[in-house]
């Protein structure tokens, strides 16, 4: 088959693909753009854990006229993907959704309510549970001859990156079941190799929370609980697919 036939038969995935992906990025844009409409309160939002952590401290600040602003900007973009992440999930399952069963298709409310729902909770997590915590540690070694004057800029990237971890990490069983649909790895495969993804999951806690051990300890225990939860919800999927094929045969 010729270079040109091949690129005339993938010419409609093409198609579709840039239309998913303009779809994708228009959301982002509009879910940034309302973000930004309320990016004082968002802001003060996000600085409130730091001042509970910190009584003494009172403001933050920002050394370059463009501090504040791109870090505005980047606060915006980072709710902006937060809040469009349903709506990614659903642009990427509908690309993938015509090569599949019909039956495989019902799938996709479920995959965006579980997927969507993993994201949020880890983010809220994240935020709410490690985040407190971490500044608390850290702000500790403040005292009379050594004084916190955290930047803007530093401390919103500081969070961002925390939430999104925490929200990525929380994905885990998600993933491990899509592998295991699609016939990436075996059904058995996370379960033979455990004791290493457990030593992949405490580095990487451990990397995520910058080595502060409290976060890591926070984040490591609810990995593990996400990834035997993803060895069974695997087993599950599995075995109803076995179940319903067996049925149409008979």
């Amino acid at each position: 088959m010729s270079t040109a036939s091949l690129l005339e038969r993938f010419r409609p995935h093409h198609q579709e693909l840039r239309e998913r992906l303009l779809k994708s990025f228009a959301a982002i844009a509009l879910s940034t753009a309302l973000a930004y409409l309320f990016i004082d309160h968002l802001a003060a939002f996000c600085t409130q854990p730091l001042f509970l952590a910190a009584p003494t401290l009172d403001k933050l600040v920002y050394t370059k006229l463009t501090d504040a602003f791109i870090s505005y900007i980047k606060l915006a973009l980072l709710s902006g993907i937060i809040v469009s992440f349903p709506y990614l999930l659903y642009q990427s399952w509908m690309f993938i959704a015509p090569g599949l069963l019909q039956k495989e298709r019902v799938m996709a409310r479920r995959v965006i309510f579980w997927s969507t729902g993993l994201f949020t909770g880890g983010a809220l997590f994240g935020f709410f549970i490690v985040l407190p915590k971490t500044l608390s540690f850290f702000m500790s070694y403040a005292g009379e001859n050594l004084v916190p004057m955290p930047k803007l800029g530093l401390y919103l990237t500081f969070v961002a990156r925390m939430v999104l971890a925490f929200a990525l990490s929380f994905e885990i069983p998600f993933l491990m079941v899509m592998t295991t649909v699609v016939g990436l790895v075996s059904q058995d495969h996370f379960k033979e190799k455990r004791k290493y993804f457990y030593i992949a999951i405490v580095v990487l806690a451990f990397l995520l929370t910058a080595g502060e051990i409290t976060a890591t300890v926070l984040l490591a225990f609810p990995l593990f609980a996400l990834y035997e939860a993803g060895i069974i919800a695997g087993r599950i999927f599995i075995s109803r697919q076995k179940d319903k094929g067996s049925s149409q045969v008979s």
